[in-house]
């Protein structure tokens, strides 16, 4: 191997390392607060803030347009350009924001709720604030810097945590989460300037943007409809079902998220940049493609199946109100297992340039998951008469995990890697993890005493047997772990 390849493998192996330190801690640390403010608040506090959140997630993707990922994918960025992007997102931000402000009264009327009029005017400051770390995040993400990223994020979850709990314990209710987000964005933007050591200049020029826009716009309208897949099932709900009930697949998803982007950030922490930076070698792509794809499914599978695992005993450890949500955090967990996966596939086809087959696919992919929705909503109430979400939640995660084949189309007609390629990449952990799950559950079905006792004994034995398990099947991914671990502590 080249002195190159050694290097992009060893700067690929720390940025995946601190992205796990980063992801890991952040989750763990979102898990203690977590806990906290479910004690301080009721399930309705974090309904109100789950039917914004698809508005927040909308105009965050209008105020990047993009332009990050054009920067990521420029070979050799220019100060002219870090600056173009820079200036365009705060106006973009701002204009935003306003246009937000006088629809306040229209997202209140179309939940039947008046808090969200001032509520929503206040979260939404939010990503304003955030707009102005966008370009200094962009550098240290073109650049890989993953360790400063990392302290970054859990300065900025630290100091917010501890503001969303003072306000919690202050009575203040959802308004204590709507001011967390704001704190968490305005630190990151801070401590973003001043690691990336990057400064704006007003010497000002549209021509980087011309020049980005066409690949820009592509992925700006993208990523529309991709935080409309993400977010539309907690809106839709908000029209439908009472606030208490949001709260419930909130809360359920909210851990589900935490583990998925655990994975989804260490992988998206390096994968385009990488892949930028291995070039048009179409082999030299399929095998660090595949390399990549083994790993994630190593991580992802085992972490988020004993999410489902443990779902109940880890729900328990909240208030007894929030034990509702145990149930739906046991079925989104399997489904979360895959995400880290479409991640990988979409940053591959961005890393390519390909941005109107990401447009294209995420657009229909939105579609057709809203369009699921809806049906499910009109066939329980106008036909059954019945109301509920279980039908909604199941078509919603089946729709995201089948379409993951339908990103490997396109990795295929790039690096021409057979389905069965990727699948010998993936089976062996989702089939060890598996494995691992069931004998655990049957293994300590017994206990029925503790739900903390239980908890306790099925984290080291599902992670036993799931190791064993990838020794005895000589899993190549297993072993090059063990060895990546074993160089650096030499």
């Amino acid at each position: 191997m080249t002195h190159t390849g050694h290097t992009l493998k060893d700067k690929t192996a720390r940025g995946l390392l601190w992205g796990f330190i980063s992801s890991s801690s952040m989750q763990v640390l979102n898990v203690v607060f977590g806990i906290v403010l479910t004690f301080c608040l009721s399930s309705e506090d974090y309904g109100m803030m789950a039917v914004l959140s698809i508005y927040s997630a909308i105009a965050a993707s209008l105020q990047d347009s993009g332009f990050v990922a054009a920067l990521t994918n420029k070979p050799r960025p220019t100060h002219r350009d870090y600056n173009s992007v820079f200036w365009f997102n705060i106006s973009c931000s701002a204009f935003i924001y306003i246009v937000l402000w006088f629809c306040a009264p229209l997202i209140a009327d179309y939940n039947h709720d008046p808090r969200l009029i001032p509520l929503s005017r206040y979260t939404f400051i939010g990503f304003f604030v955030a707009s102005f770390s966008i370009t200094p995040r962009a550098i240290l993400f073109k650049q890989m810097r993953v360790k400063e990223q990392t302290i970054i994020n859990l300065v900025a979850l630290i100091v917010s945590g501890i503001v969303g709990i003072s306000m919690a314990l202050c009575k203040m209710a959802f308004w204590s989460i709507a001011t967390q987000s704001i704190v968490f964005v305005g630190i990151t933007a801070l401590l973003s300037w001043h690691l990336s050591g990057w400064r704006p200049s007003f010497s000002i020029s549209l021509r980087p943007i011309s020049q980005m826009l066409p690949f820009s716009f592509k992925l700006l309208i993208t990523n529309i409809f991709f935080n409309i897949n993400k977010f539309a099932f907690e809106s839709v709900l908000g029209n439908f079902y009472p606030k208490t009930d949001i709260g419930f697949y909130s809360q359920a998803n909210k851990w589900n998220q935490m583990g998925s982007q655990t994975i989804s950030g260490m992988v998206q922490s390096v994968a385009q940049p990488m892949f930028v930076e291995v070039g048009n070698d179409t082999e030299r792509q399929r095998r660090v493609f595949i390399k990549m794809l083994q790993f994630t499914a190593f991580v992802a599978f085992p972490a988020l199946f004993g999410l489902s695992l443990i779902a109940h005993q880890l729900i328990s450890l909240l208030p007894q109100r929030w034990m509702p949500a145990a149930d739906y955090l046991q079925l989104l967990a399997i489904a979360g297992a895959f995400m880290p996966l479409a991640t990988l596939y979409s940053n591959f086809i961005i890393a390519q340039g390909k941005s109107n087959i990401y447009m294209w696919n995420m657009i229909a992919q939105s579609i057709v998951i809203l369009l699921n929705i809806f049906a499910v909503q009109y066939f329980h109430i106008h036909i059954l008469n019945l109301s509920g979400i279980w039908l909604m939640i199941a078509v919603y995660i089946t729709a995201n995990i089948v379409w993951i084949p339908i990103w490997h189309i396109f990795v295929y007609r790039q690096i021409q890697l057979q389905p069965w390629g990727a699948l010998r990449a993936i089976l062996p952990s989702m089939a060890a993890a598996a494995i691992a799950m069931i004998a655990t559950h049957y293994a300590t079905a017994a206990i029925t005493s503790s739900h903390l006792l239980l908890l306790i004994m099925r984290i080291p034995m599902a992670a036993a047997i799931y190791i064993c398990t990838m020794r005895i099947t000589r899993s190549d991914i297993l072993d090059e772990c063990i060895n990546y671990i074993r160089h650096r502590n030499h």
